[in-house]
């Protein structure tokens, strides 16, 4: 796995073989507020990793600087060089036809058979020739889904991907993206603010606060998963605490107060 550098850096670069992501002492400051503050953290190959917490921790920025959006920072980072993004937006171009965006930015002449087959993987294959406008919000979201896989990432980098879906296309997606990242095995890092969502489809959630990495844990639950189940009600009620949620305050899956 060819790897990426974000400066300043220290020490070498990880070779092929390496991990997706490495992070060690990241500091990103906005004015005199550090918003990432020392962070260490690391991805393993194949690994999907979830990332919570409170708006304004700093998640969407640990994900900017991860997909080299951001480099005006402190630390040691190091990245696999073929990564992807999804953003909460889908980002479509409105003057290019689906299948182009797929293949946007790609070197080379644009592919159409390269884009139709990730389209075909995402369930679109009907939509290959249209323009975006026409697309609904789940399928512009698989096309942005598309788009990344296109590229055959080591890292596939996600920042809320689902959060403008409404609850049953949001199932839908989030079964998609389970499903595509089995077949792939790229690492993901997932930025969610849901619980059950982190629960559902990785292997490792985090909760950041204060700038850093607070809690760690594995999800050791079989997939596919039912939430349910005991040790995950247990860990769904630990990180909702960790995140100052009450549970009266908390829906469950089902949409009732749990």
């Amino acid at each position: 796995m060819a790897t990426g550098v974000q400066r300043p850096v220290s020490g070498e670069v990880p070779t092929r073989s390496g991990r997706p992501v490495q992070v060690r002492g990241l500091t990103r400051r906005f004015g005199d507020r550090a918003v990432i503050d020392g962070l260490d953290l690391t991805v393993e190959p194949g690994e999907f990793v979830a990332l919570l917490g409170a708006s304004g921790c700093g998640k969407s920025t640990l994900l900017r600087v991860l997909a080299d959006l951001d480099r005006d920072i402190d630390g040691e980072v190091r990245v696999a060089t073929r990564r992807a993004v999804g953003f909460q937006a889908p980002r479509l171009l409105p003057w290019k036809k689906v299948w182009r965006n797929v293949v946007l930015g790609l070197p080379g002449r644009p592919d159409r058979l390269r884009a139709e087959a990730a389209l075909a993987e995402v369930g679109l294959s009907h939509r290959v020739d249209v323009w975006p406008k026409v697309l609904s919000g789940g399928e512009a979201q698989r096309a942005a889904l598309a788009r990344s896989l296109v590229r055959e990432p080591d890292l596939l980098l996600l920042d809320e991907p689902f959060s403008s879906l409404d609850a049953l296309t949001r199932l839908t997606a989030r079964g998609l993206v389970e499903e595509l990242w089995e077949r792939h095995r790229c690492a993901v890092l997932l930025v969610t603010h849901d619980v059950e969502e982190a629960l559902v489809l990785a292997d490792r959630v985090l909760v950041m606060d204060g700038g850093r990495i607070a809690h760690d844990a594995p999800v050791d639950a079989p997939r596919p998963r039912d939430l349910t189940e005991p040790r995950l009600l247990a860990q769904r009620a630990d990180l909702l605490a960790r995140l100052g949620v009450t549970e009266q305050h908390h829906r469950t899956p089902e949409g009732e107060h749990a």
